[in-house]
């Protein structure tokens, strides 16, 4: 039997999987991400032994922050400071003896919500707030990417925003005033020093409203049919957020049409499943 094995390499955890040629999930782990570079390609390796079993791997696919070099599969994801211009394509080939393709987690995440989520729309923009916020925008099942294949930086947008502590806003990226640093789960920290879970409704209101704006700023400029919010901090919030946001929408987005905006029907495994997708189709 041969299996195709996705991973999702955040900033706190490693997930792998393996699947059918269906995408059927086989086997699945979870491990915390080591902070050394050669800790993590290491536990990354023996995750995938794991999944495969003994399996022959046809492909390996992979989720992973930004920034990248999606074709040469070069990573230096930002919340992960000792991952600078890995090549971890030519080390996973090297390895394994597969083809590896690895892109943004949230371009990973719409491939993977579009595909197993069976989205049918032609402009479908997803949206993750998790430790970070970024978004992946597909054009008829196809990464949008920007200049010299760049992926566009949602989240470092600046909003019109409403916060009670404007002191704790920074952003990682260095520049002010960033959606990220309003909404993530890393500037809710640093805004009302705790975690998402433990807002109160205020303080809910405050991060609904901020990433209105910004989803506001989005539909204005792509005009997506659909926008899903995924990740630990929009999954967290639920309806609670999504309302929020809606309200924002609706009150404030004139002169083009509404999108639909909904939760992830794949909840917090849609990069992971996402990484099996790109395995299986690959990356253009």
């Amino acid at each position: 039997m041969s299996v195709y094995v996705g991973l999702d390499i955040g900033g706190t955890k490693l997930m792998a999987a393996a699947s059918d040629d269906e995408g059927n999930i086989l086997r699945k782990i979870r491990n915390p991400t080591p902070l050394d570079l050669h800790q993590g390609l290491s536990a990354l390796n023996d995750m995938i032994g794991e999944v495969a079993n003994g399996d022959k791997i046809t492909a390996i696919g992979a989720a992973i922050g930004g920034p990248l070099d999606w074709k040469r599969g070069v990573v230096s994801p930002l919340h992960q400071p000792q991952w600078r211009n890995v090549p971890l394509k030519a080390i996973m080939e090297k390895q394994w003896g597969c083809p590896f393709y690895v892109d943004v987690d949230t371009n990973v995440a719409a491939v993977g919500e579009y595909k197993f989520a069976r989205v049918s729309v032609s402009r479908f923009l997803y949206i993750t707030v998790s430790t970070g916020m970024g978004g992946g925008f597909l054009i008829d099942g196809k990464i949008y990417r920007g200049m010299n294949g760049e992926h566009p930086e949602v989240a470092h947008q600046s909003i019109h925003y409403r916060c009670s502590n404007p002191d704790g806003i920074a952003c990682e990226c260095g520049a002010s005033d960033c959606l990220e640093a309003l909404v993530s789960g890393n500037g809710i920290r640093r805004i009302y020093h705790k975690a998402a879970e433990d807002l109160n409704d205020q303080e809910w209101e405050e991060v609904a409203y901020n990433l209105g704006q910004g989803l506001r700023n989005l539909a204005a400029i792509y005009l997506p049919d659909l926008i899903v919010l995924g990740g630990g901090v929009a999954l967290g919030g639920g309806k609670k957020l999504l309302g929020g946001i809606q309200s924002v929408m609706e009150e404030n987005l004139r002169i083009v049409p509404k999108p639909e905006i909904r939760l992830s029907k794949l909840g917090y495994d849609t990069a992971l499943i996402g990484a099996i997708a790109i395995a299986m189709q690959g990356l253009e």
